[in-house]
């Protein structure tokens, strides 16, 4: 019994190639529960981990593809039974470990979550760890007192796929959403899932002298960082909180620290790698409740295994909207 897979091979010269490659079983990892895998999806570290690694892979050959969703085929772990129904974003895979991009997974009972009820195995890789980690940042939000009619939300690289999803979502449950991005074509699609302002990047990605600034947001999911991070810390209001969920725009923060001093700003990480099974599990069921179905399958692109190559450079050079989709057995 064979399976289709994304290979990525290390050639002489240190860089890599990607191929649609048939596998068997035995060369899948270890790991308690074997997965048949339905779909998985793009993002920024998939592409890293198809091209040039970004320091992600340890070893090669390898099997890219940082999330997945499916039906368990067989499971050493009692919590998991064969034909549940199951999805996985984070723990490493598909950079250390043999993730999705395979019509086949084996992995770590403990790595896996349930698919909620009334979300469908593509819905969860529309959704995906882009989607997962703009949840986390909303549920970090409200955690910290963000409320509807409190004022505007900002998302930053609001048209990139966490962007996209967190727009939705602030839109759904009756937030007044801002959403930067630097793409002018994509002002419909932002206002579709539900953006009622469109702020164009140059008007926050560089920094000013003044540390604060009037104070314009309620809260912000910032998938930037750098400059416009610095930026928005300046213009958040009094006791407002920035869930960080990305860098780029660069990793180094050139600002003060008179927002969170005056102004009682709260800068607040977001890590969806390692998320605890518990908020793992209340994030899904959020997800299933407040994204809208309808905005989600907007924001789809299908591909399928052989297209991956392409869409992992194009992701890396900025070039993908929303959400991409990948059918394993297309």
């Amino acid at each position: 019994m064979t399976f289709k897979a994304l290979v990525v091979e290390k050639l002489e010269d240190g860089s890599t190639s990607a191929s649609v490659r048939e596998l068997t079983e035995d060369r899948l990892p270890a790991g308690e529960v074997l997965v048949r895998v339905s779909h998985s999806t793009v993002n920024y570290k998939d592409g890293l981990c198809i091209g040039p690694g970004g320091g992600l892979v340890r070893s090669y050959p390898h099997v890219p593809g940082i999330d997945f969703a499916g039906t368990v085929e067989a499971s050493d772990d009692p919590r998991y039974k064969p034909g549940d129904a199951v999805v996985l974003t984070g723990w490493r895979v598909g950079e250390a470990h043999w993730g999705g991009y395979a019509q086949k997974a084996r992995v770590k009972a403990d790595w896996l979550v349930p698919l909620p009820d009334g979300l469908s195995a593509r819905q969860a890789m529309a959704v995906g760890t882009a989607g997962f980690t703009a949840m986390l940042a909303v549920m970090a939000l409200e955690d910290h007192g963000l409320k509807p009619g409190h004022g505007p939300v900002l998302v930053t690289g609001a048209a990139g796929g966490v962007g996209s999803v967190a727009v939705a979502i602030l839109a759904a449950l009756g937030h007044e959403v801002a959403a930067v991005t630097g793409r002018p074509e994509t002002e419909a699609y932002l206002r579709d899932l539900g953006a009622t302002r469109i702020v164009p990047r140059e008007e926050l990605n560089e920094t000013v002298k003044r540390p604060l600034e009037s104070e314009t947001w309620a809260g912000c999911v910032d998938a930037v960082g750098g400059a416009m991070l610095a930026r928005v810390l300046g213009q958040m209001k009094y006791r407002t909180s920035v869930a960080a969920v990305g860098l780029a725009g660069g990793a180094a923060l050139p600002a003060t620290v008179i927002p969170f001093l005056l102004r009682g700003v709260n800068l607040l990480g977001i890590d969806s790698v390692l998320q605890p099974y518990d908020n793992r599990l209340r994030a899904w069921q959020r997800i299933a409740k407040d994204l809208p179905m309808d905005k989600l399958e907007a924001m789809i692109q299908p591909a399928t295994l052989a297209d991956l190559p392409q869409i992992g450079a194009d992701i890396l050079k900025g070039k993908v909207q929303g959400r991409v989709v990948v059918d394993v057995n297309a």
